[in-house]
């Protein structure tokens, strides 16, 4: 019997990792993650978890901390957000690398500067490279979930890599919202143990971990990692297959909405879908054939699932809450165009950046994207491609 309860996204972190009893958490504050280790560090003080909570000096210590953990066998986990993530750039790369399943929850949030603490998601697609798999999460409940199923992926044997849990700063993190919580026995069952196969205190392996890689090596030591990339999507979708099982929430690389005979459609990630769908539902009720496909899996990125469910599509707008700087459009929309290349290329598709530094996106602006579309589609003329929305011009 499910558990129902009324948490922030924060809070559904927290308690995740409560159930999970993780070996060894290492984090530092920065909203607006702040909450969850440090809901957490209550469930250690309580002596509700036998985890080893480090409290560190920096975001930078956080992840190195985490990678000393994890390359020593543990199981480690630790929250942060935008210039905390910024901060572990360095060591984001060594944990991918080195091949250690650190799980992390990040509460996404607007790089500096100019300084500010509010939403957007510069801070997860400027880590899109750094090898780690990163998971995307509409609302409270997805994040929970998207949590539990992290450690399955990134510490199966086929994949070993750490995994990135996002969320919207003060959007979902903060919002109480009806949840369901699994018992912590089925938690428990279904994450397992974590037993890796190589670690630094195993007596019978002596190992290094990161050592110094010269040209003979490190080309197929990034082979290596790139094909377990590759390898982690089969995985994702077993995994979620086990937990839709266990709970009856089903979850693949995306959500299709009301998106199988539709003419126009967006391509967004995290809680503006929410607000995208009630506008999707009005514009449906009008005779007009909308639809929306809602990005969970960003890395790795499903590029053939993504053009087989948009090549029926007439014309696409992909909102960026996030600048690449590129001059030609935001790091969801140049992925986007560069799977339907060569495979879908009569669509005419769009992109829109918004929302930037926590800015406000209403019913009403994502309206004004699908009369955008439905213009194009009348006309077959997508004219200026790299968009804004809810910006004073």
């Amino acid at each position: 019997m499910a558990i129902r309860e009324r948490l922030s996204g924060n809070e559904a972190m927290a308690v995740a990792m409560r159930q999970i009893n993780p070996d060894v958490v290492a984090a530092f504050p920065i909203t607006p993650s702040t909450e969850i280790p440090q809901y957490f560090s209550q469930f250690v003080s309580n002596g509700e978890v036998d985890t080893e909570f480090v409290a560190v000096e920096s975001e930078h210590s956080a992840m190195s901390a985490c990678i000393g953990a994890a390359a020593a066998g543990a199981r480690a986990m630790t929250a942060t957000s935008a210039n905390g993530l910024a901060l572990m750039w360095e060591m984001l790369y060594i944990a991918a690398s080195s091949r250690l399943p650190i799980t992390m929850s990040c509460v996404n949030r607007a790089l500096s500067g100019p300084i500010n603490i509010h939403n957007d998601h510069s801070d997860s697609m400027g880590a899109r490279d750094s090898g780690w798999i990163q998971l995307y999460s509409e609302n409270n409940q997805e994040a929970y979930d998207n949590l539990l199923q992290a450690l399955r992926i990134g510490e199966h044997e086929d994949v070993m890599l750490p995994v990135m849990v996002c969320q919207d700063g003060f959007i979902t993190s903060h919002a109480v919202e009806n949840i369901e919580l699994l018992e912590d026995d089925k938690v428990k069952g279904f994450v397992g143990e974590y037993e890796p196969d190589h670690y630094m205190m195993n007596p019978k392996e002596p190992i290094g971990v990161g050592p110094l890689d010269l040209p003979a090596y490190y080309f197929e030591h990034k082979r290596q990692q790139a094909e377990a990339i590759k390898r982690s999507k089969k995985v994702i979708m077993d995994v979620a297959k086990e937990y839709e099982k266990l709970t009856g929430r089903s979850y693949g690389y995306f959500e299709e909405y009301k998106l199988n005979d539709a003419e126009i459609a967006i391509v967004i990630i995290n809680s503006t879908a929410g607000t995208a769908k009630t506008v999707v539902d009005k514009l449906r009720d009008n005779g007009i054939k909308a639809g929306l496909l809602k990005i969970r899996v960003f890395r790795p990125f499903p590029a053939e699932e993504i053009t087989a469910a948009l090549k029926n599509v007439k014309a696409i707008a992909v909102m960026d809450k996030a600048e690449s700087f590129s001059a030609v459009g935001g790091p969801l929309f140049t992925e986007i165009k560069a799977a339907l290349y060569g495979v879908a290329d009569g669509i005419n598709i769009i992109n829109y950046i918004y929302g930037l530094g926590g800015r406000d996106v209403r019913s009403d602006d994502i309206e004004l994207v699908y009369n955008a579309l439905l213009e194009i589609q009348k006309t077959g003329k997508t004219g200026e491609t790299y968009r804004y929305v809810g910006v004073r011009e």
